[in-house]
């Protein structure tokens, strides 16, 4: 019988190992909620499983920022070879970041998703932080010891230093070779040790929200629908409005057209929640649709997948708000300033980052000195949140693909106009055109 038994339980845990890691979180939530229910004050007994995934999260945050920012300006090599559209697709990538963040956090400023929620006794609202000066701030984000700011853990001062390291690193040619390879070992290191510890998410998830449930009630359910709703505005505003009008301010092209082209696209990243695995599909839309010439798409968008976190970026603007409204802690306008450096420099490095979303969030709440506990209330919803971001980063792949393309003259803009059928005939065409370049080039 206890044979049965196990065999049951082993074929059970297998099944469980089996689902989707998202649908495991979400599991862990409402089991969480559920059991703080019917605890009540009890369930604070279940807080310190919460409280050792928290710290397993700290525990990555300084070197997986660390190694993968060296990494990701370090392949920026590439751009030896396109150097001025390198620096363009950077550039783009960098300020839609910035702008997407912004957005966030007036989204989540006009919206207060976090207002009313009743997690006020933590300690973090104890203390009464004093806004620095701006000179100060500038002063204070570069590192007199880098190794006391890795060990302190000063994210801004470390980033800063990363990146510096990576130039370096790039600029003195094969003798920075084996020390990035040795961050490329590393960073990988540190993406697999990532991806074991979000594989405790559900049960470091399952404890926190007994605990929050048990506490508070269950009246902060509402606060988790107004983000959903914070974020998806956020995002529908970004794609339909930002980025209409970049399309039709630097490239003189109708964003409908557009949007059509990549529907494709949109639809892969909406439902797999992957700008990694949406890549083919964007490559696809961007030379089949778009009339964007190979040469620009095959490397503004992997790029893209690497440092592009727009929907991502506004997501940070809107739950770090949440968190802040949530435990009762006022920023300041400096703390603003921080969180859109902070997401926007951090993109650069851990848009490949299994769980980056949660990743970069809690890099943000401890970069303003906001509670950690508050990423357990947004991991249950994150997988809703992530189909509607990863949208918005696939969009914006393919908006500065396009963009850049017509900015160097590589952009089809016969074939961009063109409709689907048209289009098709376009890429056969061009896909005739390019073979026949290929077999005069062997001969």
């Amino acid at each position: 019988m206890s044979k049965q038994r196990s065999s049951a339980l082993g074929r059970a845990w297998s099944y469980w190992m089996s689902v989707p890691l998202w649908l495991q979180i979400f599991v862990g939530m409402v089991l969480g909620i559920t059991a703080g229910v019917v605890l009540g004050e009890q369930a604070t007994y279940l807080k310190p499983i919460g409280t050792l995934f928290v710290n397993t999260i700290k525990m990555l945050i300084v070197p997986l920022v660390f190694c993968s920012l060296i990494v990701g300006v370090t392949s920026m090599e590439d751009t030896a070879k396109m150097g001025r559209i390198g620096f363009k697709s950077f550039a783009f990538y960098l300020c839609t970041t910035a702008i997407a963040i912004s957005l966030g956090l007036v989204v989540g400023y006009i919206i207060q998703p976090g207002a009313g929620v009743p997690l006020l006794q933590h300690d973090a609202v104890q203390t009464v932080k004093e806004a620095p000066s701006v000179m100060q701030t500038l002063i204070d984000i570069v590192p007199t010891n880098p190794v006391a700011a890795l060990a302190n853990g000063q994210i801004l001062q470390v980033i800063v230093f990363a990146v510096a390291l990576g130039i370096a690193l790039v600029l003195i040619g094969d003798h920075g070779k084996p020390a990035i390879k040795v961050f490329e070992s590393l960073a990988e290191a540190m993406y697999k040790l990532t991806d074991m510890v979000m594989k405790l998410a559900p049960y470091g998830v399952f404890g926190l929200m007994a605990w929050v449930a048990g506490e508070y009630g269950i009246e902060m359910l509402w606060p988790l629908i107004k983000v959903i709703i914070a974020v998806y505005l956020g995002c529908i505003i970004h794609v339909l409005g930002f980025y209409s009008i970049v399309l039709r301010v630097f490239a003189k092209l109708n964003p409908l057209q557009f949007f059509k082209g990549i529907s494709n696209a949109m639809a892969v990243a909406f439902t797999t929640s992957s700008s990694a695995g949406t890549l083919p599909a964007s490559m696809k839309c961007a030379s089949e649709y778009l009339g964007v010439n190979k040469k620009i798409s095959s490397f503004v968008l992997p790029l893209g997948t690497t440092i592009n976190m727009d929907g991502t970026a506004l997501y940070q603007g809107v739950t770090a708000l949440f968190v802040a409204q949530a435990f009762g802690i006022d920023l300041t306008w400096v703390d603003y300033l921080t969180i859109i450096l902070t997401a926007t420099l951090a993109s650069i490095g851990t848009a490949g980052v299994p769980g980056a979303g949660l990743v970069m969030l809690t890099l943000v709440l401890s970069t303003v000195g906001l509670p950690l506990e508050g990423v357990a209330l947004i991991a249950g919803i994150d997988r809703i949140l992530d189909m509607a971001r990863t949208v918005v980063n696939v969009s914006g792949d393919l908006v500065a693909t396009t963009v850049i393309a017509k900015s160097e003259n590589e952009l089809d803009v016969e074939h961009y106009n063109a409709d689907m059928a048209q289009s098709a005939v376009f890429a056969e065409q061009n896909a005739a055109i390019e073979h026949a370049a290929a077999k005069n080039a062997k001969a």
